[in-house]
C-alpha cells in the first residue's frame, strides 16, 4: 500500500491517504471516515471498538488511535532537528523555549523555538495559536525545520499537547519543567490530573538517560524530581535550592537584575537584561537545557546577558513622560498575575496600577482568585474585558469583582487602558495583564483586531499632543 500522505481530518483526505479516526471532545473521526474514503483515503486506523459503518478500504484497530497518529506522522516525515527538547509547566515554558534558542543561536547553532507565539528560527517568524500543534503539523514543521538547516529546536509541551499524545514521535535530547500552578480546569478534572498530564512528558517521553531540568523553588518541585528519577531520567534541578544551577544572590532594578550563581564549582555573575523574577527561574531553566544539550557553560551564562524576552511577557510596551513604565504581560491564571505583579514591586517608588480580564469559556474558577490577587498586590485595579468568547462579559467581571471590592469596572478595554495610562504618575507602574502578545479579541464568537501594545502607544499619543 502506498501512503500520499495522513491526517485525521476527513476535510484534507486526498487520494493514497491514510486517515486516522480519532475521538474528541468536539466530534468522532469515526463519523467522518466514509467522507474521508469518498476523498480517496486508503486505510482507516481507529480504536478497537470505533463503529465506521461499512467503509470499503483496510481498517487498523489501535488501543491509542492518537498516540498511533503521532508515531506515523513522525516515521513519514521522518527528519527533526538533530538536538530537539521540550519544556512544560504552567508559565513560562515560551520564554523559556526563546531563551534556550537565544543561547543556542548565540554559542553559533542554528536554532529554532516553537510555541505560543509561534515559530521563530533563521529568516522566519510566524506567529502561531496552538502552543503545541497537532502532530501532523508539528512533524510536517520539523522535517520543513531541518530541511532548512536547523540543527536545534525548543518546543514548549502543553498539558493538552501532552495528553494529547502530540509530542509522542518527537526524539527529545532534554525536558525541561517550570512551575505548577492552576490551569486548564476546564480540560483537567482536577490539578492532580493536569499535574500527571505534565509529568507524561518525562515518564513516558524521554529516553532513560537523558537529562531533565527541573525549576527546585516550585511546590510542584518534588513529584517531577520523583517521576524523574523513577523514569531513569537525570533529575537536574535549577534555583535558589538548585543543585545544578544554584542562584546566590539577585538584585532587581527597574529594566535588568544582576544574579550571582554557582555552577560547577564556579561562580558566575550576570546581567539579565529581564526585569521580573520570574524571568531568573526562566533564564536558569534555559541555560540548563543549553548545557545538557552541549553549550560550554561559560558560553551559555554569557549568552543570558543578551536575551531578549518573548512578546507580551513583562513587556515594556511604553512610559509617560514622567517615566512611569507600562507593560503588557499574557498573565491569565493566578499564579502569572500574582509574579508579574510581586515582580514589579521592588523596583516601583510609586502605585502598581493593574488592568486585567479573564477570558471567557475557561475556568471559571480562576476568576476570583485573580480578583483576591490584584485586591492583594496592586494598589489600583481596573477590571475589563479579555477575550469572553461565547460569555457574557459583565458576567465575567462581576465574577473577578466578587473577590477586589476597590476595583473600577471599565467594560471596554481600550478605554480601560487609556483610563489607566490617564492616572499615571512618576513613580508609578502599569500592568495590563491577559493578552499579553494577542492581536485579537474574541466577542460572541467573532475576532477582532486588538492589540495591547498598539492601544498604549494610541493613548501615549493622545495625552502628548
Amino acid at each position: 500500500m502506498q501512503v500520499s500522505g495522513i491526517t485525521q481530518d476527513s476535510r484534507k483526505a486526498a487520494p493514497g491517504f491514510l486517515f486516522f479516526a480519532l475521538s474528541g471532545s468536539k466530534a468522532d473521526g469515526s463519523k467522518f471516515a466514509a467522507d474521508a474514503v469518498a476523498k480517496g483515503a486508503v486505510a482507516i486506523v481507529a480504536g478497537r471498538n470505533a463503529d465506521l459503518g461499512s467503509v470499503t478500504v483496510p481498517v487498523i484497530r489501535v488501543d491509542d488511535p492518537r498516540r498511533a497518529l503521532a508515531l506515523s506522522a513522525a516515521a513519514y516525515y521522518e527528519r527533526q532537528p538533530e538536538t530537539m527538547i521540550a519544556v512544560t509547566g504552567t508559565a513560562g515554558k515560551t520564554s523559556v523555549a526563546g531563551f534556550t534558542r537565544q543561547i543556542w543561536a548565540y554559542a553559533g547553532h542554528q536554532a529554532a523555538s516553537i510555541g505560543t507565539t509561534g515559530v521563530v528560527a533563521p529568516g522566519r517568524n510566524d506567529y502561531g495559536t496552538l502552543t503545541t500543534p497537532d502532530p501532523v503539523e508539528l512533524h510536517a514543521l520539523l522535517k520543513e525545520l531541518a530541511d532548512s538547516g536547523v540543527t536545534h529546536a525548543a518546543m514548549e509541551a502543553s498539558s493538552h499537547g501532552l495528553d494529547q499524545r502530540r509530542l509522542d514521535g518527537v526524539r527529545l535530547k532534554a525536558a525541561g519543567f517550570t512551575n505548577l500552578g492552576r490551569d486548564h480546569l476546564d480540560y483537567h478534572p482536577t490539578i492532580e490530573e493536569y499535574l500527571k498530564a505534565k509529568l507524561r512528558l518525562f515518564d513516558t517521553l524521554m529516553d532513560k538517560g537523558a537529562p531533565a531540568i527541573i525549576f527546585a523553588d516550585d511546590p510542584f518541585t518534588e513529584p517531577v524530581v520523583s517521576a524523574s528519577k523513577n523514569a531513569g531520567l537525570q533529575a537536574l534541578t535549577v534555583g535558589r535550592k538548585g543543585d545544578f544551577i544554584s542562584v546566590k544572590r539577585v538584585e532587581h532594578e527597574r529594566r535588568r537584575q544582576r544574579i550571582e550563581l554557582a555552577h560547577g564549582g564556579r561562580i558566575y555573575e550576570i546581567d539579565l537584561p529581564l526585569a521580573g523574577e520570574f524571568q531568573v527561574s526562566n533564564a536558569l531553566v534555559s541555560a540548563g537545557l543549553a548545557i545538557v544539550t552541549g553549550v560550554n557553560a561559560a558560553t551559555a551564562f554569557s549568552a543570558l546577558e543578551h536575551l531578549e524576552g518573548a512578546p507580551g511577557r513583562l513587556d515594556l510596551a511604553g512610559q509617560t513622560k514622567d517615566g512611569a513604565l507600562i507593560y503588557v504581560d499574557y498573565a491569565h491564571k493566578p499564579e502569572a498575575l500574582e509574579n508579574v505583579l510581586t515582580s514589579v514591586r521592588p523596583f516601583t517608588t510609586g502605585r502598581v496600577i493593574l488592568a486585567f480580564g479573564c477570558g471567557g469559556d475557561r475556568d471559571k474558577g480562576k476568576r476570583s482568585i485573580m480578583g483576591e490577587i490584584a485586591g492583594r498586590l496592586a494598589d489600583i485595579v481596573i477590571v475589563t474585558d479579555d477575550n469572553p468568547r461565547s460569555e457574557v462579559p459583565a458576567q465575567i467581571r462581576s465574577e473577578i469583582l466578587s473577590a477586589v471590592k476597590h476595583a473600577s469596572e471599565i467594560a471596554d478595554r481600550s478605554q480601560a487602558i487609556r483610563s489607566a495610562i490617564a492616572m499615571l504618575s512618576a513613580g508609578d507602574t502599569l500592568i495590563i495583564a491577559g493578552k499579553g502578545h494577542e492581536v485579537g479579541q474574541t466577542i460572541n464568537g467573532v475576532t477582532h483586531h486588538f492589540s495591547d501594545h498598539e492601544e498604549v502607544l494610541k493613548a501615549l499619543a493622545e495625552l502628548a499632543a
